[in-house]
């Protein structure tokens, strides 16, 4: 039997612990000892969430260098920081470093005030510098559309970032001329990897977007400082209903060549009291929290001429019966508007209720149904 050389294996030995204590010391510096929560699991392994964790971190202190104005959009991030979701996860959380950004999902959603930032084509070289793949998309703007001549110039809708598998989607939101938020729908050209993200994942994209302006909060969220929406119930509440309907100029053009607008003073005073009175029923409504929709004559309006139909002399909006509510009428007269009639019961339960506002600060209320003839004018 051959005799075992003890010098080459204590070398041996020797040699193999110095790699191995290096290799640690190299692992505990780059990861271990960063500020904010460490994201090593108790079998001191990365896990799935501690990827993602690492991806959002380098892509916010990206967000940071560029100073992108951001905040937090992600829809199953926002639902686990309600109060009744903040109790359960307390109770049920195994891994505190990352308890609100690492949903399960392989996506995370940040929406960009595109009107605060101006676009700097050294985020994405930076970005592919620390590693990351890149899909950038970009729409026709919008705001240009109702215009006879565009420049056909395009605008970013959507930043796809990707790390180790991870996708950060940064949807860009508009300012438009109705006081409102706006963003565009996800669209691949032909060219583009329609592997490239989990699309149909995608909290933003499938159709176009519009959104009351939130007012955010910072906080820190996994050790990691985030804006938020400051009324998260809301906003979520938005984004469910927040489906946009661009108006069809070039079909509205066309017909307003056969038939000319109304450019008389009579007609101008009436359009301009129908947006102004439009935005006072918004406006208490929301309140409410009682969705409508443009209804009857307004929105034949809206979808012929995107205007105003001057000769129909009333407004008409529409809500479901399920969210009718028995002090809208004191909501309404708080606003200006006095009921005047009211026509049918609440609880014939028929599906809608509309209002009809009318031009002179009153409206009037009809139903989808013919048996239900709920309906109430206000003056």
């Amino acid at each position: 039997m051959p005799r075992v050389n003890r010098t080459a294996v204590l070398s041996l030995l020797i040699v193999s612990s110095s790699v191995f204590l290096l290799f640690q010391l190299y692992y505990y510096r780059k990861y271990v000892s960063k500020p904010g929560p460490h994201i090593l699991s108790q079998t001191g392994h990365l896990t799935a969430n501690d990827v993602q964790w690492q991806t959002v971190k380098k892509f916010l202190a990206l967000a940071q260098r560029f100073r992108l104005p951001l905040f937090l959009a992600d829809t199953a991030a926002l639902t686990l920081l309600s109060q009744d979701a903040l109790r359960q996860r307390d109770r049920l959380v195994r891994e505190p470093h990352c308890s609100f950004l690492c949903t399960g999902r392989p996506i995370t959603s940040f929406a960009l005030h595109a009107n605060l930032w101006k676009y700097d084509p050294g985020l994405l070289l930076a970005a592919q510098q620390k590693g990351f793949d890149l899909l950038e998309l970009r729409g026709e703007d919008p705001r240009l559309a109702s215009l006879d001549t565009l420049s056909g110039e395009e605008i970013p809708l959507h930043f796809l970032f990707r790390l180790h598998g991870y996708v950060v989607q940064v949807v860009f939101l508009y300012e438009r001329s109705g006081n409102y938020l706006w963003h565009g729908a996800l669209r691949l050209k032909a060219n583009m990897d329609r592997n490239f993200a989990p699309f149909k994942l995608l909290d933003y994209g499938r159709h176009p977007g519009a959104y009351d302006r939130p007012e955010l909060v910072l906080t820190v969220l996994d050790g990691l400082d985030i804006r938020i929406p400051h009324n998260i119930s809301r906003f979520l509440n938005e984004q469910q209903h927040a489906h946009f309907l661009e108006c069809r100029y070039r079909d509205a053009r066309n017909f307003l060549q056969l038939y000319p607008d109304d450019s008389s003073p009579e007609a101008l005073d009436f359009r301009r009291k129908v947006k102004s009175l439009l935005h006072l029923a918004a406006r208490t409504l929301s309140r409410l929290d009682v969705p409508f929709w443009l209804s009857s004559g307004t929105c034949l309006g809206w979808f012929r001429q995107c205007s105003i139909i001057s000769y129909s002399r009333d407004v008409d909006i529409g809500i479901f019966i399920v969210d009718f509510r028995a002090d809208m009428v004191a909501a309404f007269r708080d606003a200006g508007l006095s009921l005047k009639h009211k026509f049918g019961k609440t609880e014939t339960w028929c599906g809608t209720e509309a209002r009809r506002l009318r031009a002179a600060k009153s409206s009037s209320t009809s139903s989808r149904g013919s048996r239900c003839a709920g309906r109430s004018f206000w003056s």
